[in-house]
């Protein structure tokens, strides 16, 4: 499992930077917006997976393109860590968390990572919508995609 959570990570660390590089060079506010909201609720779940109080924390920070890059990098290297410092036992332990209405929740480890790597799909796929309804073409951003890039590279 935290070899498949590993693909996962760097299937989201891949598409992202697909993405930021489309929004660089095609700026669209709409889907900046979405594309910020990605990197906002993974910092958000990282803060919550480390204990910390993610309250304070932006799941929608309005960020530039510019803003957004460092924040990627900063997540990458921060799940990357993450991962790595799991075992297969830590997959079970129960995060205890307020969400942004202040309501408590205690869920799986294993059931956060899973949340931040397929909320990154989903929105992605939002953002596709909103740079074609722009007249943009939008990049593949689908897991087979990257599985067909990055095998045997």
């Amino acid at each position: 499992m935290l070899e498949m959570l590993a693909k996962y990570q760097a299937h989201d660390r891949w598409a992202n930077k697909r993405v930021l590089e489309t929004l660089t060079k095609n700026p669209n506010p709409a889907a900046l917006r979405l594309f910020a909201h990605i990197l906002g609720a993974q910092r958000v779940w990282l803060l919550r997976l480390r204990g910390e109080d993610a309250t304070a924390t932006p799941i929608w920070p309005a960020l530039t393109v510019e803003e957004c890059s460092p924040l990627q990098q900063e997540n990458v290297a921060a799940y990357t860590e993450t991962l790595s410092l799991l075992g297969p036992a830590d997959l079970a332990r129960v995060v205890t968390y307020r969400n942004t209405q202040g309501i408590a929740f205690q869920t799986p480890v294993i059931e956060v990572l899973m949340q931040v790597f397929s909320h990154g799909v989903y929105h992605r796929g939002q953002i596709a919508l909103v740079l074609r309804q722009a007249g943009t073409h939008p990049v593949n951003t689908d897991f087979i995609t990257f599985v067909r890039e990055t095998s045997n590279a």
